[in-house]
């Protein structure tokens, strides 16, 4: 049975806001993402051979990023049993979604 966990305000800011530099995400493709917005925004952008150099079965780096720099566990889960880039975008965006509302 999933653990319902509840997010503040404060925690749904901090995981929207901008990474600080040194821990931004850098993609093989030479291009920097520093949040989650731009993380959903370049999964709709992205070539799918970036998309799967970036996760696979030896790597998952868009979901250590999510889980060790933004913070977000449940984001990182859904990123890792992504197996394509489309449902990773799906995946981020329903996440921005969700947080944006804790905002309002």
């Amino acid at each position: 049975m999933a653990t319902i966990v509840r997010i503040s305000k404060e925690d749904a800011e901090r995981r929207l806001s901008n990474v600080p530099e040194e821990h931004v995400f850098r993609c093989h493709d030479g291009s920097i993402l520093r949040s989650m917005r731009e993380l959903g925004a370049a999964f709709n952008s992205m070539t799918d051979e970036n998309y799967a150099y970036h996760s696979n079965a030896e790597r998952q780096d868009f979901s250590s990023w999510v889980r060790d720099i933004i913070g977000d566990d449940k984001l990182a889960r859904d990123l890792a049993k992504s197996p394509d880039r489309a449902k990773a975008a799906k995946k981020v965006a329903e996440r921005l979604s969700f947080l944006s509302a804790k905002l309002a």
